[in-house]
């Protein structure tokens, strides 16, 4: 299977969230994908998210509630460990519909609303740092 090139930060749509044009940045040091999530409310094994953040505008939406999810360990940059809710959602790339796990995490101190790590990207993707965009740029 031939893998595509992929530049450091693109812009994805991830329809299931209802988000589209979304800043992201590829992130080899992650081994997970994690999306900002402004409010997140569990009840009656259910989970409520709110993707919204007033720093990037294609970045707002409506509330979107989870039956199935669960729990993972995520591991910093700096060494803490923090246990997080992950998500199963679709994300489109190069005009291809991909499943892809996503942590719930408040990025919104953060320059990119979401990452892009290893687990997604192993067998399809080539990371090239000198490289931004191509997915956007394709569909423009």
């Amino acid at each position: 299977m031939d893998k595509q090139y992929i530049g450091r930060v693109d812009k994805f749509d991830f329809p299931k969230l209802d988000l589209f044009n979304i800043d992201v940045k590829i992130d080899t040091g992650a081994y997970t994908s994690a999306i900002h999530c402004s409010e997140i409310k569990e009840e009656n094994n259910t989970l409520h998210c709110i993707f919204y953040s007033k720093g990037h505008p294609n970045f707002s939406s409506e509330e979107v509630v989870f039956t199935e999810y669960t729990f993972t360990n995520v591991k910093s940059s700096n060494g803490i460990k923090e246990n997080r809710y992950k998500i199963k959602s679709e994300v489109i790339i190069f005009g291809k519909t991909h499943k892809i796990n996503l942590t719930l995490s408040t990025r919104d101190d953060m320059r990119f609303p979401v990452l892009i790590g290893r687990q997604f990207l192993k067998r399809k993707f080539l990371v090239d740092v000198d490289l931004q965009n191509l997915s956007f740029n394709l569909k423009s």
